[in-house]
C-alpha cells in the first residue's frame, strides 16, 4: 500500500490546542462498518460520557498507565574554548539507563560528542534549579545520546524542575507548554513514569466516569507502553511496507493477562483505550487469541490486512493524515469506513489530534 492512500485534507482550525472541560464532555464519533451492522447507523454523533451505553457487563476496559515525563528541555551548549553558548532544545524519547537518554536535538549541527549542555541555572552538577547533560554521541536525523549529571530518582526530580511537557509538534509550534498542560496532558490513571507523549484516548476519562463503568460490571485492566517521540515522526517512504517503527518499552502483568483471557472465555469483549493499548496487547497475544505476560520492546506496525487477535473495540482520537496511527485504525475498521468517518468528522467540525475528540471503533 502507498502512503498517499492515507492522506486527507484537514482544516488547520480543527486542530485542538486545548482540551474541552470537563474531559468527558468531548464529542465521540461511533464508527460501525456498515456491512457488519445493517440494523444500526454506520456513524453516530455522541458525547464521550455516553460511552457506558456501548459497554456490557463482563467487558474489560484496557488502559495504558504510562505517565508522561517533562521531556522537553531547553538549555545552552557549553564547549571549552568556545566564545558562544548557543541555545539547544532537546526532546527526550528513549531511556537507555538510569542516567542516559536518546533525544532529538535542535539545532543538532551545533553539537558534537563531549559537549555539555546546561539546563536551568549555571553551576555544576545537579542542584535545585539546574541539570547538566553530556553528549555521548550523535546519530542521523538530529538524534543524540545524552548522559545526565544525575541518575534515577534524582534525574526524575531534576527533569520535573527544569523540563516542560512534551506537547506534540502541531501544538508546540503554535503555543508554549504551560502549567495547565501538566494536568491536561496526563491521564487520570497515569502511574508509571516513562512516556514522552500521552496515550491521548485516555485523556477523556474522569474518575466519575470510571466509577460509572465499574458500577455496571465492566472490569478495568492496566497495561504499560511508554510512548516515544517516534509516534510523531512522519512516514517518509511511499511504500509503507518499507517504514520501520521506533521501538517502545511495554509490560503486561500475569494478572492482567489472566483477567483478559478469562473475560474473553466468558464472552466478554476487550475494549482498548487508545492505539498504545492495542499495540502492546497485539504484541503479547498469540495466534489463538491468548494474551501472555510481556516485558520488553515492541515495534509492531499495524496496517490494513493485519488480523487482530486481542481487540474487540477501540477508543481512540482522530489522527494525523499519513500517520502510522491512521493506518492502524484503518486496519481495524476498514479503510473505506475510516475515510467516511473522517470526512464526516471534518464536516461536523470535530476537534482533531491529542487534545481533540474521540472515536469508538467497531471492527470491520
Amino acid at each position: 500500500m502507498k502512503l498517499s492512500d492515507f492522506d486527507f485534507d484537514l482544516p488547520e482550525e480543527l486542530i485542538a490546542l486545548r482540551p474541552v472541560r470537563p474531559r468527558d464532555a468531548a464529542r465521540m464519533l461511533v464508527v460501525r462498518p456498515q456491512a457488519e451492522t445493517p440494523d444500526k447507523p454506520a456513524l453516530e454523533d455522541r458525547i464521550f460520557r455516553d460511552l457506558p451505553e456501548y459497554l456490557r457487563p463482563g467487558d474489560v476496559l484496557v488502559f495504558n498507565d504510562t505517565k508522561v515525563i517533562p521531556a522537553r528541555l531547553c538549555g545552552r551548549r557549553v564547549r571549552q574554548g568556545a566564545d558562544t553558548m548557543p541555545r539547544i532544545t532537546m526532546n527526550l524519547h528513549r531511556q537507555e539507563d538510569a542516567q542516559t537518554w536518546r533525544a532529538f536535538a535542535r539545532p543538532a549541527k551545533k553539537l558534537r560528542a563531549g559537549d555539555k549542555v546546561m539546563f536551568g541555572l549555571s553551576g555544576m552538577g545537579c542542584s535545585v534549579d539546574e541539570l547538566w547533560g553530556e553528549i555521548v554521541r550523535k546519530s542521523a536525523g538530529g538524534e543524540v545520546v545524552v548522559r545526565f549529571s544525575c541518575p534515577g530518582q534524582e534525574l526524575s526530580a531534576a527533569l520535573a524542575r527544569v523540563g516542560e511537557m512534551p506537547l506534540p509538534p502541531y501544538i508546540a509550534s503554535r503555543r508554549r507548554p504551560d502549567m495547565a498542560d501538566a494536568i491536561d496532558y496526563q491521564t487520570v490513571f497515569a502511574e508509571r513514569e516513562g512516556a514522552v507523549a500521552a496515550p491521548t484516548a485516555g485523556l477523556h476519562f474522569t474518575k466519575e466516569l470510571l466509577e460509572r463503568i465499574r458500577g455496571m460490571g465492566v472490569e478495568l485492566a492496566r497495561v504499560t507502553l511508554h510512548v516515544g517521540a517516534g509516534t510523531f515522526l512522519p512516514v517518509k517512504t511511499e511504500d509503507i511496507s518499507e517504514h520501520r517503527m521506533h521501538a517502545e518499552y511495554g509490560e503486561i502483568s500475569g494478572e492482567t493477562a489472566a483477567l483478559l483471557n478469562v473475560a474473553r472465555a466468558k464472552g466478554g469483549r476487550i475494549v482498548c483505550v487508545g492505539t498504545t493499548s492495542v499495540r502492546i496487547l497485539e504484541t503479547a497475544t498469540d495466534e489463538h487469541g491468548r494474551v501472555h505476560p510481556f516485558a520488553g520492546e515492541t515495534d509492531i506496525f499495524i496496517t490494513p490486512g493485519y488480523r487482530f487477535r486481542a481487540v474487540d473495540l477501540m477508543i481512540t482520537n482522530f489522527h494525523l493524515p499519513k500517520s502510522t496511527l491512521f493506518m492502524l485504525v484503518s486496519a481495524f475498521s476498514g479503510m473505506e469506513a475510516m475515510r467516511a468517518a473522517y470526512a464526516h468528522a471534518i464536516a461536523k467540525r470535530y476537534r482533531f489530534f491529542s487534545y481533540g475528540d474521540a472515536c469508538l471503533l467497531y471492527p470491520a
